[in-house]
Parts: C-alpha cells; sequence; structure tokens
C-alpha cells in the first residue's frame, strides 16, 4: 500500500538570491519536496500531476531513483510544465509564473487507488472541488496545503494573495498546513490562534502554521504547542521547506506516531532542505530522528513543567 499520495503539480523553478552565484532552472513544486522527505524517512509515496512535454527526462531518472511512484504524472502533449520565477530577499520571496500546465481532473483518478494519506497540495489552482471530493472517498486521511488556492497572478504571472474560503473542502481535510500568510487569506483573521481555532472548528484535527526560522504552531486536541525551527549547518535556500516539514509530518503520522513526535520529525527535515539549492539535501532517517529528538525534549520538558505548576 502507498502510504503517502501528493496531489499537485510538479514544478519548473528557477530560484534567485543573493546566495545563488548562478540560477538555474531546478525540480520543484509541492510533490518534490513532500514525497522527498517521507521517502527518506522510509515512507512509501506516489504522485498525481501533470507535466509538459518540457519536463525533463533527467527529473524522471532523479525522482525514480529517489523512490517516487510516478504511475499517476501524465506528459500531456502540446502543454508546458509550469513553472515559476523565485526572487528571495532574506526570507521574503516574490513569485512569477512563467507557465501552467493543464489542471487535475477528477477522472485522472483511478478508483483503485487506496493511499493511506493523501496531501492536497496545489501550486496553482491546479487541483478542483470535484477534485478534493474523490480524493476525500480514497484515502483515511486527507491533508491540505491551500497555497495554491491563495494565489491569484496577474497579466506578466505575478503572484499576489488572494482571500479563499472553501468550506467543503476545510471540512473535508484532517490534516491542514500553512504559512502565516497563507492562513490569514483562508480565515480573514490576523491572529494566528484565533485563524488556527478557525480551521479546527470546520473540522481539521490537526492544524499547522509554518513561520520559517521562528518554527512552527501546532493545534492538537485543543491545545497549541510551540515546534522550534531544528538548526541547520547552514541556509542556503528556503524553497520547498514548508512541503518537506508535512511530508515527513504525514510520513510519521500514518505510522500512528505522536503528532508532536511527527511535528519535531517535520521541523528537522525541512532544516535539511534548507541546507541546499532545491531538493538536492534531505536527511537521512537516523540523522533527521536525531535533530527531532532534540527539539521534542524540550517541548516534553515544557510541558511538564507547566504541569507541575
Amino acid at each position: 500500500m502507498i502510504d503517502l499520495v501528493t496531489l499537485g503539480h510538479f514544478a519548473i523553478d528557477l530560484i534567485c538570491s543573493p546566495k545563488i552565484a548562478i540560477p538555474k532552472p531546478t525540480l520543484g513544486g509541492s510533490p518534490t519536496y513532500v514525497s522527498g522527505a517521507a521517502r527518506s524517512l522510509g515512507a512509501k509515496v506516489s504522485v498525481i500531476s501533470k507535466v509538459g512535454e518540457d519536463f525533463s527526462s533527467k527529473h524522471i531518472d532523479w525522482l525514480n531513483a529517489n523512490g517516487v511512484d510516478l504511475s499517476q504524472l501524465k506528459r500531456v502533449k502540446g502543454a508546458s510544465t509550469t513553472s515559476f520565477i523565485l526572487k528571495y530577499s532574506d526570507w521574503s520571496r516574490e513569485l512569477q509564473l512563467r507557465s501552467l500546465a493543464p489542471p487535475i481532473l477528477p477522472e485522472d483518478i483511478p478508483n483503485s487507488l487506496r493511499p493511506k494519506a493523501v496531501h492536497v497540495a496545489p501550486v496553482a489552482n491546479e487541483v478542483s472541488r470535484n477534485l478534493v471530493d474523490k480524493m476525500r472517498t480514497l484515502s483515511a486521511v486527507l491533508s491540505l496545503d491551500p497555497q495554491g488556492f491563495v494565489r491569484e497572478f496577474d497579466a506578466n504571472g505575478n503572484m499576489c494573495l488572494k482571500r479563499w474560503d472553501d468550506r467543503q473542502i476545510l471540512g473535508q481535510t484532517d490534516v491542514y498546513k500553512s504559512s502565516q500568510s497563507e492562513i490569514r487569506m483562508v480565515t480573514g483573521l490576523a491572529d494566528v490562534k484565533l485563524a488556527m481555532e478557525k480551521i479546527s472548528d470546520c473540522g481539521a484535527k490537526i492544524v499547522i502554521v509554518t513561520r520559517g526560522m521562528e518554527g512552527s504552531k501546532m493545534l492538537f486536541e485543543g491545545r497549541i504547542y510551540e515546534i522550534p525551527a531544528c538548526e541547520s549547518k547552514a541556509v542556503r535556500d528556503p524553497t520547498g521547506a514548508g512541503d518537506a516539514f508535512i511530508g515527513a509530518f504525514l510520513a510519521e503520522y500514518v505510522a500512528h506516531k505522536d503528532p508532536v513526535w511527527c511535528a519535531c520529525v517535520g521541523s528537522a527535515s525541512a532544516s535539511f532542505v534548507v541546507e541546499g539549492v532545491g531538493p538536492e539535501v534531505f536527511g537521512g532517517k537516523d540523522e533527521t530522528y536525531w535533530r527531532a529528538s532534540k527539539i521534542y525534549d524540550k517541548i516534553r520538558l515544557l510541558q511538564r513543567n507547566n504541569t507541575e505548576h
């Protein structure tokens, strides 16, 4: 059985930042980082995505070599792969859409698919409500990153965030993950705690908000946990950190691990991804667990002290 299926477009990213001397096209998109992080922990992973004829065979080879099942990947004749220019200044980012692959349709999904978890992660509105409805029927766990739903693009491809509040999709979500700016677009609330509670009220069992180097917050069973960021050896490129977080989280979650531990493993996985440019660095299982255990012990100690007082 597949542990985790990621639904969304692969992308080709041109990453520009002061730390990258010569930008070059890099394999990206949520499926790349979610699958890479989960696979590094031993999970069986698959992707439902569409790409164009320009999707390089070297990307296929890399994904196959890294254990990503591509049986549900469709290469569309005459189409282009989704592509972005990412411009970083410190931790702020400007995003420009260069090309967009065709949307993923409900009929693209085989009814026989039965993964332990599905992670819905559109990057540019390629996923519809009807498609999410179908995925809900195929898996016991539905995870959502709404980033592709809250993005809109002008005529030049420049991205800005828009309000999005689809209660039907949110009501089917078990695990929700987004950034602070994205959850504000989903809930209309600037207060992170209130925003997380609103998502929980829609039905999500676990709500996660990632905050870059400030770590993350997780709401679970009525309590908000502060998950520290794991220390990286260096920070070269933050692209994909949030996707690596949720990929690692879900790999542990479908194995019935404690959600606080799952979040610590997510933080550890993200700390490896930022050490390379694009999907160059995914920590091995042992070293990811080692980084995760250091912050997990801190959270447990804090919980114990709070209980004692």
